[in-house]
């Protein structure tokens, strides 16, 4: 074993042997892989080796379609059979709500350029005959499913690695993790010492313990999992010798099963109600080649179902119980990427789907590692999307939710009720038992989301259609539109950066000028590759100081990206309050009226202007207070210590009673947002676009000095634009979009320009340099004159306005086009007519904003 090396990368799975290949084939040759005792020793060995490109999340579902299309390379380039069977196949609906569901997964795949295909039960039935079609309504076919050999493909991974020139090193666990000044680990391993400039953790089961080397607690944890091997079933035998291949995969959502031909018989798996965690603290380091006892009782309600299902399983005998554990993260999918305050310290775990996922996460972490990018928008993936919140109770809590409901329906307006609530402010009370709000976790803080007339309504009927907040959400627009409203924003991101190099430091960091002391400005932040990274507000409160405002959720992920760059000179020092601020908006005509019965300070139009921010005090707490709002009304944002909160909020609801101040949620506040054209980071703003893509043209000054992504978002403009950001108000019926939905144009015959198809246009990824690589698997979706030309990021019911709204991205020839006809937005498999909002639908001009309404 060589004593150092550029990466070693820690664990000898199916994740970590893809990460090896994939760094040796981006030109790092002088790496490493230490495995403790063989590969596949965790999860890998005795997973069930299933794959599928099907995804929630359209970025992760492209990094599992290259995951699929990598094998036939791998067999190649390694000479191991990866035992593919690409069968196909399909997931069963037995109920009405969930075909809807499935219609919004076939309405992804659809701006994917996926080929999945909404089928009848007989239709099923006769590539799936051992089912009971009269048990289901409908189901979704994908050709792209199938299963592998773990054991081989993971071999594969490791024989290509090998013969691009990397290490692997097995029967060595390591023991140890330090850092030199210089940033240089030792990674101390039974069989010595081995100084390395990057660390990979992959460690699997054991990734925990591998980051609790370094002082990180990462939110992951074990579940037992289990599946059965029948014996040979002559079904299965009969379909094989008459139409000369397997049996496609098939899940069934009612039953929480999926299951797939193995041999001569089935294989069937659960996830099951009753799961139960393995090893919750701590991983035994003895543990290897073993299996668990296996439980049938905790699964005979599944089989159950199963058997009514499919009947022929009742009768088949099982040859072999299969109960291994497998490592899930919160919300399920994996944690990849650098780890923020760990110099080159890289997450490469949780990943649960190792065979539909791995060779998508060794892509990312690889082109992050060698080009300082992952080249995809992998912010579902991203370690820096959890908190320091995520503790080992709470990830306990959530993992167990997240496993029992893996098959289950995720509604869009459904909260999940595992490990809450885990954060609140000082006003949580006064909101739940007076205020009957319904709360939302926003990065696990509780949030209002809307306000019910009594306890007994306080709670959401969940559905893929408008549901029981509507009328309370429309009521809560058209007092704020009326009257005042007032909101909880505690749930923003909230920063403070300061010293004699901080404005410099925001400069080079961001596309806007800095604003003068007292005022705002927004502005958008890009990567290397001139692609949007954030959005934030920033004050200029004094000399030498500024206040940052950005989306809750990536707060970690921002951190991150500010210390990176920050002067080594000690200049600029950047503060996350997290909860050490707290929040509330008013908005509406008479916001004004209620803040200056509150303060001695004249914040009338002409002496506190739009984007002015200055601290003062509110009825004797001292606030930072901004005129700016994201409902597009008149507005001020009021930032305060904690212990002020709950003082402000009765002082401002006692001030704004004679002018009918009345609470509203998040769901209000973006409905409001939507009818001005508002974009939110995390939707509409992400990693893949450029920011004149994005449509923040007016936010990014070129010439102002040479801030990160500048040449990139040069060319852009010079070149133009491929895609635009524009909003759209539809002809919906009883339900709105999401995201994700795709967007239909009729563009056979039109003078519109060269509209390029989907695979030109549609999400994509990057390379390290920044150039498109195009995911596989994708084709142009079209009907007649009518293609698929782009996809929703966000929308709903604009209330102010009376309209269904959606945001998305089309081809920038399409994007000025206010013409009837010309597009359609797919909701719940429906297409409907849709118009482009050229101009917001709500105060177009920005008078109520500014005042002069």
């Amino acid at each position: 074993m060589k004593t150092s090396t550029r990466v070693v990368v820690i664990g000898g799975g199916v994740v970590g042997c893809s990460v090896l290949y994939h760094l040796a084939k981006a030109g790092w040759t002088d790496i490493m892989l230490i495995e403790r005792s063989e590969l596949t020793s965790g999860s890998s060995w005795h997973a069930a080796g299933g794959f599928h490109t099907l995804n929630g999340d359209p970025n992760v579902a492209k990094l599992q379609a290259y995951t699929v299309g990598l094998y036939d390379e791998l067999e190649k380039v390694s000479g191991q059979s990866c035992g593919l069977h690409l069968t196909g196949g399909v997931m069963l609906a037995e109920s009405p709500e969930r075909m809807d569901f499935l219609r919004t997964l076939h309405a992804k795949g659809r701006h994917l350029g996926m080929q999945t295909e909404l089928i009848t039960p007989s239709e099923a039935k006769a590539m799936f005959p051992l089912m009971d079609e009269s048990q289901f309504v409908g189901a979704l076919w994908d050709p792209v499913e199938g299963h592998l050999d773990p054991s081989g493909t993971t071999h594969a991974y490791a024989r290509a690695a090998r013969n691009l020139g990397a290490e692997i090193v097995l029967r060595n666990p390591v023991r140890e993790l330090t850092q030199d000044v210089d940033g240089t680990w030792n990674v101390i391993t039974e069989q010595g010492t081995v100084r390395a400039e990057h660390v990979v953790n992959a460690g699997g089961l054991w990734a925990r313990e591998v980051g609790r080397m370094v002082g990180l607690e990462l939110p992951l944890l074990a579940m037992e999992h289990m599946y059965l091997l029948t014996e040979d079933m002559p079904e299965v035998l009969e379909f094989n010798e008459r139409y000369g291949r397997e049996l496609i995969h098939a899940v069934d959502f009612a039953g929480e099963i999926y299951t797939r031909q193995e041999r001569n018989g089935m294989l069937l798996g659960t996830y099951e109600q009753a799961c139960r965690p393995w090893s919750p603290v701590n991983t035994p380091w003895d543990f290897g080649h073993e299996l668990l006892a296996p439980d049938l009782d905790r699964i005979a309600p599944s089989l159950e179902i199963g058997f009514a299902h499919f009947p022929p399983f009742e009768k088949a005998g099982i040859k072999q119980i299969i109960n291994g554990p497998f490592t899930f993260a919160p919300d399920g999918n994996p944690l990849v990427g650098p780890v923020r305050g760990l110099t080159n310290y890289w997450s490469a775990c949780a990943v649960m789907a190792g065979f539909s996922q791995g060779g998508g996460v060794g892509l990312t972490l690889a082109n992050w590692m060698v080009h300082g990018d992952p080249g995809a928008d992998v912010w579902g993936m991203d370690v820096a999307r959890f908190g320091d919140w995520a503790t080992l109770r709470y990830t306990n809590a959530k993992v167990r939710e997240n496993y029992s409901r893996r098959f289950r329906i995720r509604y869009p307006n459904e909260e999940l009720p595992a490990a809450r609530p885990h954060q609140t402010t000082p006003i949580y009370d006064i909101q739940v038992a007076q205020n009957h709000a319904v709360m939302g976790d926003s990065w696990a803080l509780e949030t209002p989301l809307w306000y019910a007339p009594s306890a007994e309504e306080a709670h959401d009927v969940v559905s893929f259609h408008r549901s029981n907040d509507f009328d309370h959400v429309a009521a809560e627009v058209k007092n704020v539109r009326d009257n005042v409203g007032i909101t909880e924003v505690s749930n923003f991101a909230k920063y403070e950066v300061t010293g004699e190099g901080a404005e410099a430091f925001l400069s080079h960091l961001m596309t806007n000028t800095m604003p003068k002391t007292g005022r705002m400005v927004l502005t958008p932040m890009l990567n290397e590759f001139g692609k949007l990274i954030g959005d934030f507000t920033i004050a200029k409160l004094g000399e030498n100081r500024f206040m940052i405002w950005g989306s809750s959720a990536a707060q970690v992920y921002h951190m991150r990206w500010f210390e990176k760059h920050l002067p080594g000179d000690g200049s600029v020092a950047v503060r996350r309050f997290g909860m050490t601020l707290m929040g509330l908006s008013i908005a509406g005509p008479n916001s004004r009226a209620v803040l200056q019965k509150l303060t001695d300070t004249d914040v009338s139009n002409e002496a506190f202007r739009f984007m002015d921010s200055r601290e003062i005090d509110v009825q004797g707490s001292p606030c930072i207070v901004s005129r700016i709002s994201y409902t597009g009304d008149l507005g001020y944002e009021l930032w305060c210590e904690p212990a002020y909160l709950r003082k402000l909020y009765t002082d401002i609801k006692q001030a704004g009673a004679e002018f009918g101040i009345r609470d509203f949620g998040m769901r209000a506040l973006l409905s409001m947002r939507l009818e001005k054209n508002f974009p939110t980071w995390g939707h509409e703003l992400r990693p893949i676009y450029g920011p004149f893509e994005g449509s923040m043209d007016r936010f990014v000054k070129l010439s102002k000095n040479d801030f990160i992504g500048r040449e990139a978002a040069a060319r852009e403009k010079e070149q133009g634009p491929k895609l635009r950001r524009v909003s759209f108000m539809i002809d919906a019926d009883t339900a709105d979009v999401m995201h994700d939905e795709p967007i239909w144009a009729k563009v056979g015959e039109t003078d519109y320009g060269t509209v390029a198809p989907p695979h030109e246009v549609g999400p994509r990824r990057f390379n390290g340099s920044g150039e498109t690589i195009e995911p596989p698997g994708m084709a142009t979706i079209t009907d007649g004159d009518w293609r698929v030309v782009g996809w929703v990021t966000s929308g709903g019911f604009a209330h102010g306005v009376g309209k269904s709204m959606a945001q998305g991205y089309v081809p920038a020839p399409l994007s000025e086009h206010g013409d009837t006809g010309l597009f359609e937005i797919e909701v719940l498999g429906v297409r409907r007519p849709a118009v482009i909002a050229v101009e917001p639908p709500f105060d177009p001009e920005g008078k109520r904003m500014r005042g002069v309404a």
